[in-house]
């Protein structure tokens, strides 16, 4: 399994823009054959850094589900509505792999 971390810089007076694109993703991209961990806008710290995270099998996975994903009408919308809105101002890609082992579920004190 890869993970697929999505780095946005986005207009820090368009954060509800963004939160809109992402809960759209919410709904598309479990649709479409990747497992969403979520989408994270800026809480404190930095106001323009956001990211989306999810697992998909392999490249090959990845590839089929960008394809899936880029047919689907929401995301079709939620490509069209990024651009036309244009808060996102950069979208950078990485593709990672665990070589930890599978941390707990929540740290016990």
């Amino acid at each position: 399994m890869i993970t697929c971390v999505i780095r946005y810089e986005i207009d820090p007076f368009a954060r509800d823009a963004f939160t809109t694109y992402a809960r759209n993703w919410g709904e598309a991209i479990p649709r479409c054959g990747a497992d969403l961990v979520g989408y994270f806008a800026p809480h404190e710290g930095s106001a323009t850094t956001a990211y989306g995270i999810y697992h998909v099998k392999d490249l090959a996975a990845y590839e089929a589900y960008r394809t899936r994903l880029a047919a689907d009408p929401l995301g079709k919308a939620n490509y069209e509505f990024a651009r036309n809105a244009r808060f996102i101002l950069k979208e950078d890609r990485l593709f990672l792999k665990c070589v930890s082992e599978i941390p707990a579920l929540m740290v016990q004190p």
